[in-house]
Order: structure tokens, then C-alpha cells, then sequence
């Protein structure tokens, strides 16, 4: 078992995750659209916000616990739903499940995660969400939603901002498959990765485990990439936004809100939270980032639902900046799966490990001792984004 305690940082698991995952996966995960500007500013803004440090204020008993969705959470943080995750590690869907399980966060999975949900299913704890990406085969979406409920799902996060595919230059040049194409190119490259590929090849989860088998004409990966480019639905309406929310009949979460108004519409849907989200920068090049857009957002609705948001967020001070500027909840997408690239099950735990304590000391250094307490007069004025 590895020693992780030198690992003290997100960047340095994001570096191993650069030794040892191949290309192609890394680069999915690591990369945005276009020019990546919004990808670039969804970090960069977070930098220019500044904190205020309180001194004399008694730092005991400090709690980082909160709630999202009205499930008890150890910290306001979930793991984002992210596509592929089990190419980053053999298996990484249900590791990255056990480790938030353990630590007392939430799990989502993505439609297009490598292990089923029935497989993630058998690991997960109580904040076992399911994101859904709506395609044309609706008969499909609604036995995906019927699964997602039989695997004891708690929420459903439905993903707004993905019916057309933004542009990613770099999976177009590194010809992105799951699994990959036997190329020369990919198999050099492979060739370096021997510990991937030795986990590769003790699973036998290579595909899309919630659709293959699953959706019609889909039994194999040949069939695959035709069916994705054809069923992603670009006609997905708000009236679509009802209609699944009657299906599922729990807690619905809506990701890829940016603007005031489409937030209005979220709390006229009836959902119970939404996401302040760019898709990572991966949709919309030229989109501002995330945490310059939360503040409109939360004003805009202010307790009519709960606002969270992700893009960026690389430690436990961008969480506590983002709860500062009125985000109940957080997400975090290429954090944990640097950490899951670079030690699996552990990597994911000493993500969380690294967050809460950023958070945990800084909400201290700023005065406070709960988190359900800090605004944003922590923050120094004129450093940070408003309404």
C-alpha cells in the first residue's frame, strides 16, 4: 500500500495521473473545447478571489458538516458525474464510490460510465446519485430512470447543457474510443502504462455499462459511437424537464445553468437544486467560468432551491470561497479523478482527505468554526465576483 502523505496537494495527483493514465484518457479528462478559455477561467477566477484573515477568534470545534439535497454530507462536496471514469482506473466508478461511501460524501454516476449502475450499485453508500443525459430513445431513458430507481439512486442530476457535443480538439486528434482503438499510435503509448493496462486487464468492465445491452441495436462497440452521435437529443426542453421529474418522482437536480433566467425556470420545474456549471469549460468556449456566474444566480433565487456549482474547484479553499458566495454544495469532477488516475481507491481518498482540511483551516484562519455560517464577509471586497 502506498505512503500518501507527501501527496499534499490536487496538483501533485494530477501530475502522477499524467504518468500513468494514457493519453487519450488523460486528455479527456484534462481538456476543454476550442481555444479552453472558460476551462483556463474556471480555475484562474478562483485565484483572484482574496480572503480575510481574523485573528484572537476561538478555533475549536470546528465543523465542515452540512447538507445537500437534505442528505447529511461531511463536507459541502460531491463527486461530479464524469464519463468514462472506469478508463481512468480498471474499475473506477465503483472505487471512486467506495471512497466517497467511506468519507461521507456523495457519488454520482454518469450515463456514460464504464461500470453499470447495478455494478456501482453493490458499493455505494446513501448519496448514490444518477446523472441522465436525455436521448432520442426515450423508451430507453425511461428503463435507465426504472434502473437508476431499483439500484436505490437517491437523486437524479439531469444534465441540461449537453444536447450537441462541443468540439474537443484534443479526443478528435487522439481518436478517443473506450476502449482504445489498437493503433500504432495507442499502442505505443500503451506500452508505457504497464499498470493501466495490467488493471485493464483483470476487469471485465471496457464499455459503456449502462448502455451497451441495454439501449436497442447497441450489443457491441462498433455500434456504439454511431448510436451516441445520433440519440443525443439537441430538442430537450423544459417541458422534457417536467416529464422526467414525474417519472422519477424524487430529488431532482438540474446541472448546466450559467444565466439568472434559466435558473428562475429551474425553480418554476420543480427541481430541488440546480448546478452553476460550464461543463467543465468542455461545451461552450468563451462561456464565463462558473464562479463568476454563482452570485447572479443565487440572488436570482435566492431560497425557492438549493444552488451548487462546480468547474474548477482544485482545493479546499475554492470550496469554501464557492459556499461564500452562495453555493450550498460544490462538485468536483478532474480533482478526484487525478487522484483515482494516479492510486485508484486511496488517490480518491486523500483527494477528499486534502479538501477537507483546506477547507477546514481556512474557514478557521477567516474566523469561522461552522460552515453553514460563512457568507461572503469572509471575502475582500472588490476581490470577488457579485450580482
Amino acid at each position: 500500500m502506498p505512503d500518501l502523505s507527501t501527496i499534499t496537494c490536487i496538483e501533485d495527483l494530477r501530475r502522477i495521473a499524467k504518468r500513468r493514465v494514457p493519453r487519450m484518457f488523460y486528455d479527456y479528462c484534462d481538456s476543454g473545447s476550442w481555444t479552453e478559455s472558460t476551462y483556463r477561467s474556471n480555475e484562474e477566477d478562483f485565484q483572484k478571489i482574496k480572503l480575510r484573515q481574523r485573528v484572537a477568534v476561538n478555533m475549536t470545534g470546528r465543523t465542515t458538516r452540512t447538507t445537500m439535497v437534505g442528505q447529511d454530507v461531511a463536507m459541502p462536496v460531491a463527486l461530479a458525474p464524469t464519463g468514462l471514469t472506469g478508463m481512468q482506473h480498471a474499475d473506477g466508478e465503483i472505487l471512486a464510490a467506495r471512497a466517497a461511501k467511506a468519507f461521507g460524501v456523495p457519488f454520482t454516476l454518469s450515463t456514460m460510465s464504464i461500470c453499470s449502475i447495478e455494478d456501482v450499485a453493490q458499493h455505494a453508500g446513501p448519496g448514490f446519485w444518477f446523472q441522465l443525459y436525455v436521448m432520442r430513445d426515450r423508451d430507453y431513458i425511461e428503463r435507465l430512470i426504472d434502473r437508476a430507481k431499483a439500484a436505490g439512486c437517491s437523486a437524479l442530476q439531469l444534465t441540461l447543457d449537453l444536447q450537441i457535443l462541443g468540439q474537443r480538439h484534443k479526443d478528435i486528434k487522439n481518436g478517443l474510443s473506450s476502449p482504445p482503438k489498437p493503433t500504432i499510435a495507442n499502442l505505443i503509448n500503451l506500452a508505457t502504462k504497464p499498470r493501466w493496462c495490467l488493471g485493464m486487464l483483470g476487469t471485465r468492465r471496457r464499455s459503456f455499462g449502462n448502455i451497451v445491452g441495454h439501449a436497442k441495436g447497441v450489443g457491441d462497440m462498433s455500434s456504439l459511437s454511431s448510436w451516441t452521435v445520433e440519440q443525443f437529443d439537441p430538442e430537450l426542453n423544459w417541458g422534457d424537464v417536467e416529464w422526467i421529474k414525474k417519472r422519477w418522482g424524487g430529488k431532482l437536480i438540474l446541472k448546466g445553468i450559467m444565466e439568472a433566467e434559466d435558473a428562475r425556470l429551474a425553480v418554476d420545474s420543480g427541481a430541488d437544486a440546480l448546478i452553476v456549471s460550464n461543463h467543465g469549460g468542455r461545451q461552450l468556449d468563451g462561456a464565463p467560468s462558473s464562479i463568476a456566474a454563482l452570485p447572479a444566480i443565487a440572488q436570482a433565487v435566492g431560497k425557492n432551491i438549493e444552488v451548487w456549482m462546480d468547474g474548477g474547484i482544485r482545493s479546499g479553499q475554492d470550496v469554501l470561497k464557492a459556499r461564500a458566495l452562495g453555493a450550498q454544495g460544490t462538485m468536483i469532477g478532474r480533482a478526484f479523478l487525478y487522484g483515482l488516475g494516479a492510486y485508484g481507491e486511496l488517490g480518491v481518498t486523500r483527494v477528499l482527505e486534502i479538501i477537507r482540511k483546506e477547507l477546514d483551516l481556512t474557514m478557521a484562519f477567516c474566523g469561522r468554526t461552522d460552515i453553514n455560517t460563512v457568507d461572503s464577509s469572509i471575502l475582500l471586497p472588490g476581490t470577488y465576483p457579485t450580482p
